[in-house]
């Protein structure tokens, strides 16, 4: 369900939310991550972002992580290694990005309804696109050390 955080905004997951940052290297040597288009009808609709939503009261961010990109996600994820996982307190409400890297960029194609499009897109031109306020405000942080 749906919270307040105690800036007064609404975020779903009442035990915050989770999402995948999934990078990986293409074969002219650049950085890659996989990003969500949303639904026009869901919250923040036709932004780009991550795959990620809800965290249940007994899962840790990457398990949520990983949980959300099965529900939303068509793709073989085999080899996916958990490089840090970056926590977003907005007091009383927490939102975790689990920064992974995959060797090769799977394939990767809607499988729910909440997903318009999926698509590998370079790191520097990530900035560039529609993002969802969420991660454009904490993509800055998503790509430094």
């Amino acid at each position: 369900g749906w919270t307040t955080c105690s800036a007064g905004h609404q975020h779903w997951g009442r035990h915050g939310a989770a999402g995948l940052l999934l990078r990986t290297v293409v074969e002219d040597g650049t950085d890659h991550v996989l990003l969500q288009k949303r639904a026009w009808w869901t919250h923040h609709g036709g932004t780009w972002g991550v795959p990620g939503g809800a965290r249940a009261s007994w899962e840790t961010p990457e398990q949520a992580a990983l949980r959300e990109l099965a529900e939303e996600v068509e793709m073989t994820v085999d080899g996916v290694i958990v490089e840090r996982v970056h926590h977003d307190d907005h007091g009383g409400w927490s939102y975790w990005t689990v920064i992974a890297t995959i060797a090769t960029p799977a394939t990767a194609k809607a499988r729910s309804r909440e997903t318009a499009e999926m698509r590998w897109v370079a790191s520097q031109a990530v900035a560039d696109l529609n993002l969802h306020p969420g991660f454009a405000a904490t993509w800055p942080h998503l790509t430094s050390s």
